[in-house]
């Protein structure tokens, strides 16, 4: 049985989607690249802008959401974290 994902594997799927689509996305585009159920999707969205990991804008009537520095700098601790466990088998 698959374990469920931790707060940091949806926070880094949701940045990597980002990144992954050129730095920019929309939000429903980022919902099902990250496999995350609306409701849920909005909550951690609040968050990340919050903690400046990404910026919400608007352009030609669709709102995009946007990797910041601060996120990508996040990505890249997080993905060293991950890869460190993986080395000690954790």
């Amino acid at each position: 049985m698959e374990r469920k994902r931790e707060r940091s594997d949806i926070v880094l799927d949701m940045l990597l989607s980002i990144q992954g689509r050129g730095g920019r996305i929309k939000p429903t585009h980022l919902m099902y690249k990250a496999n995350l159920a609306h409701q849920q999707m909005k909550a951690y969205l609040e968050e990340l802008v919050g903690k400046d990991f990404v910026r919400k804008v608007r352009e030609k009537d669709y709102e995009y959401i946007i990797i910041t520095d601060t996120g990508l700098k996040f990505v890249e601790k997080i993905a060293q974290m991950k890869e460190f466990e993986r080395t000690f088998g954790l």
